[in-house]
């Protein structure tokens, strides 16, 4: 066969063919991120005029037939003839690749969409799509189908890809609707993806378009941006974002701890000169040319009192999630004015010979970076990283400088905050070396070979991490009665005395300070923190085993609070359980010599349940009914059968799917702000139940 290839054999892939043959190029895959790929693209677009100040609406709607539409305030497409073409501005845009207003016309100072592909590629991607523009006092329309512009055959029916279609080859006419009232310009986009291209299980998610519109939302101050979910006629979804606080504000919502400084805004802009090319009018042919750019710098950054680091970065509100030479430069300034700040206080610090690390200066920060700037180069349409060199050092100068003033400051509030940032990073610092020592020089076969464990643990016989189960019981009460209970092959138990510090509002010095929090994170095992190595956790459950009243629900809460601060992993693995323990005993009394029956509840529901179905069929229940208040109430055999025989009892386990949603109720809850709290309260009074309250 190779003697036979000739270049009769070469393929040439004219227009939008070499999308559809190779879509992945364009949209990274053809599955459920591929489809939003093409919808960011067209929202893009829609979300490139508000930034250029021409409206500030923007509507989403998913519809029940698997289209999408985007509707702008925007300028509205042009809609007059393209010379170089002889197509109007609509088709162009819409079936010619890398054609567009934003490539250094001075139509767009600043862009997301930058290759003028995204409308063309969506269009070829998609087995039908509508395009209505009001502009000039009318709305102009064009159909496509499959990226070839033609008419729909759709008479008074619902619009549909399945409609006769007539194909209009080489340049097509716009289509006019009606008129508009002079001044209202805009652009409607409905498009119906393409399942020749689209595997069968690709949709939209619906919780990613949510979160994209609420990013976007944010970096643009003022937009409304409404996402309409009709997929479900019966139960619609309308969720509108608009915020005035701009970044700021987006700092304060992805923040996943309590602060240690307030948010501070840095903002900066820098020039500088770039080659590129541009098309000669004169000649019709692009050539290069020194142009000069300006680059604006935005970031806002917090640091909080935990040790995650959360940062997101932007091009032109584009999303850059691997970061780029803008993230770059931003780490670069971070690191530079902390380490010479903590050089200076070097002696107040007692930092001594350490050496500080970019870990510890980004622990527990949280920051959006943003970059605006015009025609910015990235890695591949995906615009995933940010390619510009000169990015680098403008944004870090404007971060150094924002940095330096505010270490500079005289400011009683900024002095505070500056001290007590710096304090934090030295204990960052300070903990990663002592975590690092520890890990040298104590090379362990087991937990139980190098470490004298709390005297008060009552340890399981078997080393088998999977079988094995850590009781966390309340008190001296619950573990003497707990300890002939238990299965001791397998069944660990270790008494806590009440409730244990709020690791939500002290500090980690405190926290590992805390006698019951240390033992506990010993007894576990496997470190805590960043230093936290689930691989070394020495019991494959841990039950908090709690009295079922508020005070027990207390000591659970609390002990969450520690597992999810210090030892998150546990919690992101599915390996941390409440126990549920029965509320009643109802002896249900048989005639005769049959034996009693015993039978528990486990709520005041179900109890109220029982006694009803009882007493409908005559039978008799021993009076008092027990309430158990406390596990030490319960004998032995009562609490295996019930609370910790694996073939009865009953396990809620605590999982972490949202970590940010699952902080925030942490902070809520249990952190140092009152006010929260106490309208959360104030709030829920009309729901408690005053007679369920242990009074």
């Amino acid at each position: 066969m190779a003697n036979d290839y000739s270049a009769a054999q070469l393929q040439v892939l004219d227009g939008l063919e070499a999308v559809r043959k190779r879509p992945g190029m364009y949209i990274g895959s053809t599955d459920s991120r591929g489809l939003m790929h093409c919808l960011w693209e067209i929202i893009d677009n829609a979300v490139d005029e508000a930034l250029g100040g021409y409206g500030d609406e923007i509507l989403v709607r998913l519809n029940p037939d698997g289209s999408v539409e985007v509707h702008d305030r925007g300028r509205g497409i042009p809609t007059d003839i393209e010379p170089r073409t002889g197509m109007t501005g609509v088709q162009v845009v819409y079936t010619k690749l890398h054609a567009g207003g934003k490539f250094g016309g001075g139509n767009y100072g600043a862009a997301g969409g930058l290759h003028g592909v995204g409308a063309s590629v969506v269009n070829a991607l998609s087995a039908r799509l509508d395009v209505e523009v009001d502009r000039g006092g009318v709305t102009h329309a064009m159909s496509f189908r499959r990226g070839v512009a033609g008419e729909f055959a759709d008479g008074k029916a619902e619009p549909t890809p399945d409609a006769k279609f007539t194909e209009h080859p080489g340049s097509a006419s716009l289509r006019q609707l009606g008129k508009v009232k002079r001044g209202v310009t805009g652009t409607r986009v409905r498009y119906w993806a393409d399942p020749q291209v689209f595997v069968q299980d690709a949709e939209f998610d619906l919780e990613k378009l949510q979160e994209r519109a609420r990013q976007t939302a944010f970096l643009v101050p003022g937009l409304a941006i409404t996402i309409d979910d009709r997929r479900d006629p019966d139960e619609p979804e309308v969720e509108t974002y608009r915020y005035e606080g701009g970044i700021s504000e987006f700092v304060e919502y992805l923040a996943p701890d309590a602060s240690v400084t307030e948010t501070w805004r840095i903002q900066g802009s820098g020039e500088y000169v770039e080659t590129v090319p541009v098309l000669d009018e004169a000649s019709g042919h692009m050539v290069s040319r020194e142009v000069d750019r300006e680059m604006h710098v935005d970031v806002a950054l917090r640091w909080g009192i935990g040790y995650e680091t959360t940062q997101r970065s932007f091009v032109n509100i584009i999303a850059t999630p691997k970061g780029g030479t803008h993230l770059a430069g931003f780490e670069q300034a971070l690191v530079k004015v902390v380490r010479d700040e903590i050089t200076k206080n070097a002696r107040r610090l007692k930092v001594g010979n350490d050496k500080l690390e970019k870990d510890d200066v980004l622990a527990g920060l949280t920051a959006v970076v943003t970059v605006r700037i015009p025609e910015p180069q990235f890695e591949g349409q995906t615009k995933e990283v940010l390619g510009t060199p000169q990015a680098r050092q403008i944004v870090s100068k404007a971060v150094t400088t924002g940095l330096k003033e505010r270490f500079g400051s005289t400011k009683r509030q900024d002095k505070t905050e500056t001290s007590m940032l710096l304090e934090k990073v030295v204990t960052e610092m300070k903990s990663r070396i002592s975590a690092r020592a520890h890990k040298e020089t104590q090379r362990r076969k087991n937990a139980l070979e190098n470490s004298s464990l709390p005297a008060k643990l009552v340890d399981c016989r078997s080393n088998d991490v999977e079988r094995s189960e850590l009781f966390i019981v309340e008190g001296d009460s619950a573990l003497g009665t707990a300890k002939p209970a238990r299965d001791s092959e397998v069944q660990a138990l270790f008494p806590i005395r009440g409730k244990i510090l709020n690791v939500q509002k002290a500090s980690l010095a405190d926290m590992l300070k805390n006698a019951e929090c240390a033992n506990i994170i010993q007894v576990i095992g496997a470190g805590s923190g960043r230093t936290f190595d689930l691989d070394q956790a020495r019991y494959g459950k841990v039950i908090i085993m709690s009295d079922a009243d508020v005070d027990g629900a207390h000591i659970r809460t609390l002990l969450l609070t520690l597992f999810f601060r210090y030892m998150r992993p546990m919690l992101e693995a599915g390996r941390v359980y409440s126990a549920v323990p029965p509320l009643h005993r109802v002896v249900v009394v048989h005639p005769g010599k049959k034996p009693n029956e015993t039978i528990y509840t486990y709520s005041e529901q179900e109890l109220q349940q029982l006694l009803a179905k009882l007493e409908r069929t005559g039978r008799r229940y021993q009076e008092p009914i027990q309430r158990y208040k406390g596990l030490g109430e319960m004998d032995e055999d009562q609490l295996w059968d019930t609370t910790m025989n694996p073939e009865h009892r009953l396990l809620r386990r605590m999982t972490m799917k949202d970590a940010a949603e699952a902080e925030t109720v942490f902070e809520l809850l249990m952190g140092n702000e009152v006010a929260p709290r106490k309208e959360f309260i104030i709030a829920g009074a009309d729901e408690v139940v005053p007679e369920l309250i242990d009074t």
